[in-house]
């Protein structure tokens, strides 16, 4: 076995023996402990990113070393405060990251501020691991950030859980249809193309059925594209169905909202308005990259990752010299108007990370204080540095934006009505079983016998007690 397995395996072991005790440990931390150390003139403190100067999200890095850490430190002395930061960066799988953070959470070498994936909040709160903001620092100063203004409700939400503030939103993404312009001319579509029900989808991709050599739809589907399956193709569709993936403390089964998202996978296969073989293929996102490229793929649902590293003509790893006229988008829509999540017309799903404040830390105060720093204005902005990416500030997407209409229009179109997957445990078993029902579905199985085959393997997974449906 590797070394990074076996940190994997030993996380995995050590998390599962300590949670209970750590839970009943930091259960009796009471509110009072957020004024520790408030007035300390000599402060030390550490910032643990999944980042690595020369590697792993080298930008992000550099950015706490080079600017966080000295501009800090310079604004504290002003203050009469001497802070030494430091900085925990690695620049490792997801899953080795994970397990890391798991067992520093369980000891004191844990970072102060520590920057974890959203997905992951639910599973560290409900072990105990990570405590709300106003547990951990207080809720009057919480509260009192001028910060929180600036993040939109939907944007928050990914550093919430179950109706509490636990960290705050580094930044985030948005997803939306986008749409070969000049595949669009030849068949008399037009170039500010706006679907408003999932008809008017398969509509549009009857239509490109007609140009040779082009594929009409790419809906991400099957095991072979993992996640981007569930972010890129079900979820989505299920948030235009009404429904969420976790819903009321249950997971959604063979619920008529899976089946009509089953449905519409069938309606798009079926009808050979996708391909299904491309679905298959072990680097099959990538080639839908490349045909949409070639002018051989006419609407891609993806996120707008899609746009700043796909497609741009300099940078892009399938670079379009001509994206900025000929790649149009368009918002999500709702099987039909006001059928949608929270009774909206069009939806999304996005993702990002979120920054927290470790419950043992010594310095709660100190700490808060830095994470404020962290996700100024300023300090936002120093981290984008030249890049062109939607943040979680709107000041800040209003300002490094406004030269980028497709960018601007996920920050202030798409955030607003988005949805978030539910950072809980039991999620990656739940998506691996979503993506085996498209893959049933696009291998020929009815949407009926998916759905089937999807709550029967639910219920395997999670425990038929959390599974609605059947």
């Amino acid at each position: 076995m590797s070394p990074r397995r076996k940190l994997a395996l030993t996380a995995t072991v050590a998390t599962a023996a300590m949670t209970m005790a750590l839970a009943g440990c930091l259960g009796q931390q009471q509110e009072s402990d957020s004024a520790k150390n408030a007035d300390a003139k000599d402060v030390t403190l550490t910032i643990t990113s999944n980042s690595v100067a020369g590697g792993k999200n080298d930008l992000g890095a550099r950015w706490v070393t080079d600017w966080v850490i000295p501009e800090f430190t310079k604004a504290q002395k002003a203050k009469g405060v001497n802070v030494t930061v430091k900085y925990d960066g690695t620049g490792v799988d997801d899953a080795d990251y994970k397990a890391k953070i798991a067992l520093d959470f369980g000891t004191d070498i844990g970072g102060d501020i520590v920057e974890i994936d959203g997905i992951w909040l639910g599973e560290f709160a409900q072990g105990g691991q990570v405590r709300p903001l106003d547990d951990v620092v207080g809720k009057d100063k919480v509260d009192g950030w001028d910060g929180w203004g600036q993040i939109p409700d939907a944007v928050e939400a990914l550093g919430q859980f179950e109706g509490k503030r636990y960290g705050i939103p580094v930044g985030t993404d948005g997803r939306v249809l986008f749409f070969n312009k000049k595949l669009f001319a030849q068949v008399g579509l037009p170039d500010d193309w706006q679907p408003k029900s999932w008809d008017d989808i398969t509509a549009a991709a009857v239509s490109l059925k007609s140009l040779p050599g082009v594929t009409p739809l790419q809906l991400n589907a099957g095991t072979a594209m993992t996640e981007a399956t569930t972010m890129q193709g079900v979820l989505p569709l299920l948030a235009g169905t009404g429904a969420e993936i976790n819903q009321d403390g249950k997971w959604q089964g063979d619920t008529k909202n899976v089946k009509e998202v089953l449905d519409f996978y069938q309606q798009v296969y079926r009808g050979n308005l996708g391909d299904p073989l491309l679905q298959q293929e072990a680097k099959g996102r990538d080639k839908s990259f490349e045909l949409f490229s070639q002018n051989k793929l006419g609407i891609l649902l993806e996120s707008d990752y899609f746009w700043r590293s796909v497609v741009d003509p300099v940078t892009g790893v399938a670079k379009m010299a001509d994206r900025d006229t000929a790649v149009g988008w368009a918002k999500i829509p709702a099987k039909e108007p006001g059928a949608g999540v929270g009774k909206q017309d069009f939806v999304s799903m996005s993702g990002g990370s979120i920054r927290v404040v470790n419950p043992k830390t010594k310095y709660p105060q100190q700490a808060w204080e830095l994470l404020q720093f962290m996700n100024s204005a300023e300090a936002t902005k120093a981290r984008l540095g030249d890049t062109a990416q939607v943040t979680q500030r709107d000041d800040v997407n209003k300002e490094v934006l406004k030269g980028d209409p497709m960018l601007s229009f996920i920050a202030e179109e798409v955030l607003p009505i988005t949805r978030y997957r539910p950072g809980l445990a039991d999620y990656p078993k739940v998506s691996t079983a979503l993506q085996q029902a498209t893959a049933d579905v696009i291998s020929g199985k009815s949407a009926d016998e998916a759905a089937t085959a999807y709550q029967a393997a639910l219920v395997a997974a999670v425990g038929e007690d959390d599974v609605a449906g059947g």
